[in-house]
């Protein structure tokens, strides 16, 4: 039987069952976690670090964590907050515009070992790296995750409206992309 998030939380704020309430945290969410950062910073070791930060975080914020929204809508924001840090950090080390940067994703993209441009799901992969930073995170959590639009509003604190718009924009683009590719 598995433990519910609130109990989980109720146990971590305990000394005696902290570590073993985080650890039961984590095995819960890191592979959904991973996977929504893999997609954004698409390198395996940039996700790694990026999910290393998210859960040196989570350990520090935890215990203040308030439950107005669920456990997981919490964890999707910092890892989002911390990908996006971690993007942007990544256009001031190099100094290049956003594009550059983009275009070094797609790079990353084609040169995975397992790389078949033939293959749909590497054409959505390219497609998906070539939208905006906003439509291409609206577009992962509502495919991928397949997030409810009211989840992704308190996760990316944004209108249900502006969500589904950035959504229909994306599918637009990926479809053109595919398309003519």
């Amino acid at each position: 039987m598995q433990i519910e998030d609130k109990e989980l939380l109720e146990q971590f704020r305990l000394p005696e069952t902290k570590e073993k309430a985080f650890t039961a945290i984590i095995k819960r969410y890191q592979e959904k976690l991973y996977w929504h950062i893999r997609r954004m910073v698409v390198d395996h070791d940039d996700t790694n670090d990026v999910m290393q930060n998210v859960f040196i975080k989570v350990w520090n914020g935890l215990e203040n964590f308030r439950e107005d929204s669920q456990l997981y809508t919490w964890l999707y924001r910092i890892a989002t907050n911390e990908s996006l840090t971690f993007l942007e950090q990544q256009k001031k080390k190099s100094a290049i515009s956003l594009s550059d940067v983009e275009t070094g994703l797609a790079n990353k993209v084609i040169a995975d070992k397992n790389f078949d441009a033939n293959r749909l799901e590497w054409k959505l992969q390219l497609a998906i790296q070539q939208l905006p930073e906003k439509q291409k995170l609206v577009f992962n959590l509502r495919y991928y995750d397949e997030m409810p639009y009211e989840e992704m509003s308190k996760v990316l604190d944004t209108s249900e409206g502006a969500l589904k718009a950035s959504y229909h924009h994306a599918v637009k683009k990926i479809e053109e992309f595919i398309k003519n590719n």
